[in-house]
């Protein structure tokens, strides 16, 4: 099974919060912007269709006045059973609306696992109030996806994306499914010492394959560490499809080609694509409640699609 496990849709970049329509460039898009259509709905179904299964991740900031509705992303994902799984998004700064918007995720909305971005929301990863917040998903098995490398805004702040700061919250929080987002990209080998350090850390890797000489230099990192097998695959749309990451990926050694430098196992390479991710993350079980989620959808306000 191909799992693409972070991927996003929304209806107006003005979800992303204040200025982010305005300053955000992206050189691999044709016209070098992320307009309103690239992130439709009707789009990222089609991009989700070469894989089994795709984790579409909510998102949320007070910081930013952002929000891409953990509502939303329920209805959406119970209008394709046994093809989406959502993540909310939660943001930590203030912890009694964190933790309730948790359990109403998990218990009314059906979404296993949340995603956090303290770049984004204007906190340290390990605060007391994120602690709270990530022992809660952690007594409920719900795995945690850091945005780390955020910059979809000059408000956001880079000193709060770097993957090392996880470090105590994966040392507090044994039993707590960490996953670093776009392997932790610019922060890399940062991202590799984590992994090769705690059991319960794992990363995907959206967004990186953009960046082929990074890429290539990452994944050997990972397959000299021997933690390989703890990457997961991501396409990071609306910034990349799932078909082009995977085309991607295996195109990697391309770059050292004719040359002296080695290259990374092809086996591995497949082994990302094809990672057991469900059982890693513990949702297993998700496919089969997905599945059931269309007799038992949230009640939610219908919005337009995109």
């Amino acid at each position: 099974m191909i799992v693409d496990c972070y991927t996003h849709t929304w209806t107006s970049t003005d979800q992303l919060g204040k200025d982010a329509a305005a300053t955000c460039r992206f050189p691999h898009l044709p016209d070098r912007v992320l307009e309103r259509d690239h992130a439709s709905s009707a789009r990222h179904l089609a991009a989700a269709d070469p894989v089994d299964m795709t984790v579409v991740v909510g998102f949320k900031s007070a910081y930013l006045g952002a929000e891409i509705s953990n509502a939303r992303v329920a209805e959406y994902v119970a209008d394709h059973p046994g093809k989406l799984v959502g993540f909310a998004g939660i943001d930590p700064s203030d912890p009694k609306q964190a933790l309730e918007e948790l359990n109403k995720a998990r218990d009314e909305l059906n979404m296993p696992g949340i995603a956090v971005a303290p770049a984004a929301q204007d906190f340290h990863p390990s605060n007391s109030s994120a602690m709270l917040v990530y022992a809660e998903a952690a007594e409920r098995r719900m795995p945690v996806l850091f945005h780390t490398g955020v910059s979809i805004t000059a408000a956001t702040k880079l000193e709060y994306a770097q993957p090392i700061l996880l470090d105590e919250v994966a040392r507090e929080l044994p039993d707590l499914t960490i996953i670093i987002a776009h392997m932790g990209y610019p922060w890399m080998h940062e991202t590799v010492a984590l992994l090769a350090k705690h059991p319960n850390v794992y990363t995907e890797i959206s967004w990186l394959l953009h960046q082929p000489w990074q890429a290539y230099q990452a994944l050997l990192g990972a397959h000299r560490c021997g933690v390989i097998d703890k990457l997961l695959f991501g396409s990071g749309f609306p910034y990349g499809s799932a078909s082009q990451c995977i085309e991607d990926l295996f195109s990697i050694n391309h770059l050292v080609h004719g040359t002296n430098l080695p290259t990374i196992p092809r086996e591995q390479l497949r082994g990302i694509v094809e990672r057991d991710t469900l059982g890693i993350l513990g949702l297993a079980a998700t496919e089969g409640a997905t599945s059931s989620a269309a007799g038992h959808r949230p009640e939610v306000a219908r919005t337009d699609a995109g």
